[in-house]
C-alpha cells in the first residue's frame, strides 16, 4: 500500500515521552500489482485485525458494515463511475486518518467514539467509514478508513490544501471539548532534536506498577488482591506459584519471577502488615512550566464543583475554542491576555478612526466637485444676474441656476476653500483615498475580530476562575460553620 502524507501531526513533536493527542491524514493508492479491491481489503483488514481490537470489539463503522466494508466501497465507486461517468484506476481509493492518544488518559472504548465524532464532522456525514481502536501499543490509537467517493456516488473527497491543519484543528476542538490534553506546537527555532529516546516498557515493569497501585488500596487479604488483580485486567494462574497474564502477555508470568518487593510471598507479608512496602519509580516523566493553557486543561479534566457550576451556565465548546484560539495566538498567562486584549482593542479602535476620517474626507470631496460643478455652469448666469443690478424679475427668471450658484458659494465657506480645486485633482485624490479606505477596512476587519476573540476569550476565562473563587468561599464559609 503506498501512502501519501496529506498533513500531519508527528507525535514526537513533544519534549520527553508524553504523547498527547495528535492525527494525521494519509491518501491510500492501490498497490502496484493488485487491483482496487484487493488493496482495499489488504488496508481495512488490517485495521480490523483482532489481535489490535480485542477480538473485533472496538471496531465501529458509518454507512457500512465492519465486515464487508471493503466491498460496500466497492460498490460506492461502482455507483460514482455511473452517476458521473467517471471510473477509478490509480487515483486515491481512501483515505486513513490516524488518531494517537496521551498514554492512561482515555480509555479504548472513549477513544473509539472520539474517533467516530471527529469522522463524522470531518466528513459530515457524506462518506462511510470505519474506526478500528488499537491497543496493541503504549498509546491507543485510532485507525478511521474512509472511502475517497460518497455515498451517494456523487462526488469524491477533494484533499484540498491544508487539510491536514483542518484535520489537526478538528481533533484538538474534539479533545478539548471532551476533557482531554492537546499539543502545543513550539515555534521551529525553539525545538530541540531529540538525541535520545525513553526505553520502551516491558511487561514486568507494568506488572510491578499495577502491584504499586493495588496495595496502595489496602486489599484485605491476598485472595483480595488477586481479585483485584483480576480487574485491572490480568488472568491469574494459581497453584503453587502464582502466575498472571497480561492483556499483551503472551505467556504466564510467575510473582516469584519478579524483583524483590513485588515476590507472592512479598506481597503477602506486606498485606499481612509484617513488611513495608516501598513502591520504586517505574517511569520518569519531564516536569513542564505550568501556563494558563495547561492550568485550564487541568480544571476542564479534573471537573470539579466549581467546573460544574461553570458549565451550567457557559458553552464547554465555546472554552474549548477559546483554549485552541489562545494557543495558536502563543498566550500562556493572564497578563498576556490583558495585554493582547488591550493591545487588539487599541489597533481596532485606531483602524476606525482612520477609516471614518477617510470616509469624511470622500464625502467633503463628493460635496465639492458636485457644487464646483454647479459653479461653473451657473458662473454666467450669475454674473449676468449682477448686471442687471439684481434684478427681482431676473431671479425669478432664473431661480434655479441662481439658487445652485449661492448653495455652492455658501459649501466654499463652510469647507475653508478659498482657491477653488480642479475636478480632476479632487477625483485623483477621492481614487487614492478609497484605495485606502478599502485596504483599512481589511485590516479592521480582521483587527475587530480578533479583538472580539480576545474580549470572549477574557469573559470565559474570568467566569471560570470567579467559579472557581466562589466554590473556595463556599468551602471556607461551611468549615467555619462547623
Amino acid at each position: 500500500m503506498k501512502y501519501s502524507g496529506a498533513g500531519y501531526r508527528p507525535c514526537a513533536a513533544m519534549k520527553g515521552s508524553e504523547t498527547m493527542a495528535a492525527v494525521r491524514l494519509i491518501a491510500l493508492h492501490a498497490t502496484r500489482g493488485r487491483s482496487v479491491a484487493r488493496s482495499l481489503g489488504a488496508r481495512t483488514d488490517y485495521a480490523k485485525n483482532p489481535e489490535k481490537t480485542e477480538k473485533g470489539e472496538l471496531v465501529t463503522s458509518y454507512g457500512c458494515d465492519p465486515i464487508t466494508v471493503d466491498e460496500e466501497f466497492m460498490l460506492q465507486k461502482r455507483l460514482y463511475a455511473q452517476v458521473t461517468g467517471k471510473y477509478q484506476n490509480r487515483d486515491v481509493i481512501a483515505y486513513q486518518i490516524r488518531q494517537s492518544f496521551k498514554p492512561g488518559e482515555i480509555t479504548p472504548e472513549e477513544a473509539n467514539r472520539l474517533g467516530h465524532e471527529l469522522a463524522m464532522r470531518f466528513t459530515k456525514g457524506r462518506y462511510s467509514f470505519i474506526v478500528a481502536t488499537h491497543t496493541d501499543r503504549a498509546h491507543i490509537h485510532n485507525h478511521i478508513v474512509f472511502n475517497s467517493t460518497a455515498m451517494d456516488g456523487s462526488r469524491k473527497f477533494k484533499n484540498f490544501w491544508f487539510s491536514g491543519i483542518a484535520l489537526q484543528h478538528l481533533s484538538d476542538l474534539v479533545c478539548l471539548e471532551n476533557g482531554l490534553s492537546v499539543i502545543t506546537p513550539a515555534p521551529y527555532s525553539e525545538r530541540e532534536k531529540r538525541t535520545t529516546f525513553p526505553k520502551k516498557e516491558n511487561i514486568r515493569t507494568g506488572i510491578c506498577r499495577d502491584i504499586d497501585q493495588i496495595l496502595a488500596e489496602k486489599p484485605k487479604d491476598f485472595q483480595d488482591f488477586i481479585r483485584a488483580m483480576e480487574a485491572a485486567g490480568y488472568e491469574i494462574k494459581p497453584g503453587k506459584h502464582t502466575a498472571v497474564r497480561g492483556k499483551n502477555q503472551k505467556t504466564f508470568i510467575r510473582l516469584d519471577s519478579l524483583n524483590e518487593g513485588y515476590r507472592e510471598s512479598d506481597i503477602r507479608d506486606i498485606i499481612a502488615g509484617t513488611r513495608q512496602h516501598d513502591a520504586r519509580p517505574h517511569s520518569y516523566h519531564q516536569q513542564r512550566s505550568v501556563n494558563l493553557l495547561i492550568d485550564i486543561q487541568k480544571k476542564m479534566q479534573e471537573k470539579g464543583a466549581g467546573y460544574a457550576r461553570w458549565a451550567t451556565v457557559y458553552n464547554l465548546k465555546q472554552l474549548s475554542k477559546t483554549l485552541l484560539f489562545l494557543r495558536d495566538h502563543r498566550i500562556d498567562s493572564l497578563e498576556g491576555l490583558h495585554t493582547a486584549a488591550a493591545d487588539a482593542a487599541a489597533k481596532r479602535d485606531e483602524l476606525l478612526a482612520t477609516i471614518q476620517a477617510s470616509e469624511k474626507r470622500l464625502a467633503e470631496i463628493a460635496t465639492l466637485k458636485k457644487h464646483i460643478i454647479n459653479y461653473s455652469k451657473t458662473r454666467s448666469t450669475y454674473e449676468a444676474y449682477r448686471k442687471a443690478g439684481y434684478s427681482k424679475k431676473f431671479f425669478e427668471a432664473h431661480r434655479e441656476e441662481l439658487t445652485l450658484h449661492k448653495a455652492a458659494k455658501q459649501a466654499f465657506d463652510e469647507l475653508g476653500v478659498r482657491k477653488i480645486p480642479k475636478v480632476k485633482e479632487l477625483s485623483a485624490e477621492y481614487a487614492e483615498i478609497l484605495s485606502g479606505k478599502k485596504a483599512a477596512y481589511a485590516d479592521y476587519r480582521k483587527a475587530r475580530d480578533e479583538a472580539q476573540e480576545l474580549a470572549i476569550a477574557e469573559r470565559n476565562i474570568a467566569s471560570l476562575y470567579d467559579a472557581e473563587r466562589k466554590e473556595e468561599q463556599e468551602r471556607q464559609t461551611a468549615e467555619k460553620a462547623h
